[in-house]
């Protein structure tokens, strides 16, 4: 069938199109909106029937005069082209260069959608991945595959933690590092600076693809930019055989725009206004990380998104955590204090870090040490809130040892320099140096051999005293 344009457009309203008699138009087709400036905008039916088709137009509606637009629908879903030559890029949202540099020319293109997999065909996530954080390395370890969000807040530094992770995410025992697929949704400028500016100095800008879409581009650009950096993820991890890891910041902006998209069709409004698809729309993305059965490459999530006034559970981050495998939660307490990164150990969780660790990953006594520091920081936390109520010289000797160990945990195992890279064997060694500030009858989590090889709490004592 020849491609058509109509000018049909009856009303136009939060970067929504609407037109009223158009024949014979399938859901997902990509659509070219042209002006009565001549203008091109990129667009996507996003509903269809017989008495109207509507279309979101990834550039906004803004500026349209009705009378004079011409919608032709191209019989195509949203594709775009895919190479080796990705690398090192810049694009916005539909994949058109942000760079300065000339459009990406492949004869390869495909669905940002995606193309379903079959669930047998998944392969469970190992392999530990090395990020060189201790609270992430030792205590909720991302392995190959997995979906790790970071929760944040307004004014936490998680922008500098995602891209400490991009710079030094490795495996371990392989010297080819991750390719990095980094999508910013509704950023600064200020922000998609730093992250060009710091993959930049850093050198490992050649080894990322960037997407990003700033807080003053249309928002309706935003529900398709995870989805395209997906596809460019998928065409690396599958046909090129990369380990890919994909950092997408921030997924409430993602959240906002669906929700002000579902309004303006008139959707029926679940919690807090979001649709009641929001569960799906995120599974829809989350869940194509993940490996593929005899595939060498993979792709490992580490979605990060601001929990509005630091509520864990508001929508957009309960329904994220009910789909990915955990979560790395910031604290805003441990920021006022200085602490970078300022992770909140508690409520963080990896739940497929025991598939990633021990003797044949990291080192035999890395899960037994990590349930350790756990339960000796909530009893340390335990005694703390007890000293400020009784005060701490009411305190007994062992309480008091769990006292400095709480201290010592937060400046020496939780906090570290932007651009220190620890290796797992530098973060288990930190952490036996702050068990060895508690007495061995505390440590009930390890194996006598372990305390007999690693504990060291007489030296350590001397010193304190």
């Amino acid at each position: 069938m020849k491609e058509k344009e109509y000018r049909m457009s009856s009303a136009a309203r939060g970067g929504l199109l609407y037109l009223r008699g158009v024949p014979g138009v399938a859901l997902g087709d990509r659509v070219v909106v042209r002006d009565h400036r001549g203008r091109k905008r990129n667009g996507q039916v996003i509903r269809t029937s017989d008495e109207v088709v509507l279309v979101q137009v990834f550039e906004g509606t803004d500026d349209l005069d009705l009378e004079r637009t011409w919608t032709r629908f191209l019989e195509e879903p949203f594709e775009i082209p895919l190479s080796r030559d990705l690398l090192g890029r810049i694009f916005n949202g539909i994949g058109a260069p942000r760079d300065g540099r000339p459009p990406l020319v492949s004869s390869l293109k495909r669905n940002v959608n995606g193309a379903p997999m079959n669930p047998a065909a998944r392969a469970y996530p190992r392999e530990f991945i090395q990020t060189g954080i201790s609270t992430i390395d030792g205590l909720n370890s991302l392995v190959r595959g997995q979906k790790l969000p970071i929760f944040s807040g307004s004014g936490l530094p998680h922008n500098r933690l995602a891209a400490q992770i991009v710079r030094q995410a490795k495996l371990i025992g392989e010297d080819s590092r991750f390719a990095v697929v980094f999508a910013a949704m509704g950023v600064s400028y200020a922000d998609a600076r730093f992250f060009e500016e710091d993959f930049e100095s850093s050198g490992v800008l050649g080894n990322v693809v960037m997407f990003t879409n700033l807080a003053d581009d249309p928002p309706i650009e935003r529900l398709i930019l995870p989805r395209t950096a997906l596809t460019a993820a998928e065409y690396m991890a599958y046909d090129l055989d990369l380990h890919v890891l994909v950092v997408i910041t921030d997924m409430t902006n993602y959240a906002e725009a669906l929700r002000e998209v579902a309004t303006a069709k008139g959707d029926v409004p679940s919690r807090k206004g979001y649709p009641g698809y929001l569960y799906s729309d995120l599974a829809e993305i989350y869940e194509r990380a993940g490996r593929v059965k005899d595939r060498r490459g993979s792709i490992t999530m580490v979605p990060v998104l601001s929990m509005p006034s630091d509520d864990i559970t508001h929508p957009i981050p309960d329904l994220t955590g009910y789909i990915t495998e955990g979560q790395i939660v910031l604290s805003r307490e441990l920021h006022m204090q200085g602490v970078y990164p300022p992770v909140n150990v508690p409520p963080s969780l990896s739940r497929l870090m025991k598939d990633g660790i021990g003797k044949d990953d990291t080192r035999e006594d890395h899960p037994r040490v990590s349930s350790q520091l756990y339960a000796a920081y909530a009893r340390a936390l335990e005694v703390r809130n007890l000293a400020s109520i009784i005060g701490a010289e009411e305190l007994g000797e062992t309480d008091r040892q769990y006292l400095e160990f709480a201290k010592a945990f937060e400046e020496r195992f939780v906090g570290q320099q932007e651009d220190e890279d620890r290796s797992i064997i530098e973060t288990l060694t930190i952490a036996w140096q702050l068990l060895s500030l508690l007495p061995p009858e505390a440590l009930t989590r390890v194996r006598e051999a372990d305390l007999a090889k690693y504990h060291h709490y007489e030296k350590t004592a001397a010193k304190v005293a």
